[in-house]
Parts: C-alpha cells; structure tokens; sequence
C-alpha cells in the first residue's frame, strides 16, 4: 500500500502535464500500473481470478 500522502499528491492537479503520474485506484500502487483498466497489475490479477473484471479469463494453451 502505498502512503496516504503520495496517493493524495498524486490526485491533484500537477503544475506540468508531464508530472502526471498514475497510480493504482484500488492499493495506490504506482508502478506495473495498466492504462487500460486504471489498476496495477497485482490488484489485475487479483480481479481477474475473482471473475469481477468482465471479459478476462485466464490463459490456457
């Protein structure tokens, strides 16, 4: 989990387009963090094994 403090500054609006950092919505987490889905890729798997993430199934080959 990342800190609340980083979470909070990371909502606000940055004086810089560029200092735009995305983080997890669910743990905060900010790398391995998924653009399509808005999460990281541990709270993803996490999701996607429970059946809440509609249209993703697991890989069997």
């Amino acid at each position: 989990m990342a800190r609340k403090a980083l979470v909070n500054k990371a909502q606000q609006k940055p004086k810089f387009s560029t200092r735009q950092m995305n983080r997890c919505s669910i743990c905060g987490r900010r790398h391995g963090f998924l653009r399509d889905f808005g999460i990281c890729r541990i709270c993803f798997r996490e999701l996607a094994r429970t059946g809440k993430l509609p249209g993703i199934k697991k890989a069997s080959w």
